[in-house]
């Protein structure tokens, strides 16, 4: 029985009957996703003015210390949902001897106990990253803000004023 769906295997190889590729196949919903604009979902890593326009030219990036503390909040909403989303711990208990093999019991504590151990690691990888984020973006406005006093500074010692009319 088909669903219409083509038939991947995880070698990377085509499978029988032309279908695509796993490679390709991911390739493909890459491009799809990417190609969608979310900006709930994407870190804000392009200025809006990166594809040519008035504030800069195509490609480039700009970077401020509210898209910096944007993404440190974005990466502490990703550590939540990660702690939000663990395995619950009553799906291992059901998988415990005499309901199951012993072996097989074993098997799924292990698994239990090494994906929980995965997931603490990951939340706590984005929460510091948050927190090294949070920290370059207080440094950013900090420099940012004297970059400015010091350019005031020099307009003011020196600046020479010149009346319109004389211009």
């Amino acid at each position: 029985m088909t669903t219409g769906r083509p038939v991947v295997r995880w070698t990377g190889r085509a499978t029988t009957g032309g279908h695509m590729s796993f490679d390709a196949e991911w390739a493909a919903h890459k491009r799809a996703v990417l190609a969608r604009p979310s900006p709930v979902a994407r870190l804000e890593h392009e200025a809006p003015a990166a594809h040519g326009g008035p504030d800069g030219p195509a490609g480039s990036l700009l970077v401020g210390a509210p898209s910096l503390n944007g993404n440190a909040n974005l990466l502490v909403e990703i550590a939540a949902l990660l702690h939000e989303g663990r395995p619950d711990g009553d799906a291992s208990t059901m998988a415990r001897a005499p309901r199951v093999h012993a072996e097989v019991s074993a098997q799924v504590l292990r698994f239990a106990a090494s994906a929980d151990e995965r997931l603490k690691d990951t939340a706590a990888l984005f929460a510091g990253l948050a927190t090294r984020l949070r920290t370059t973006g207080t440094d950013f406005a900090r420099v940012d803000d004297d970059t400015a006093a010091a350019f005031l500074a020099r307009v003011v010692d020196e600046g020479t004023y010149v009346r319109p009319e004389a211009g």
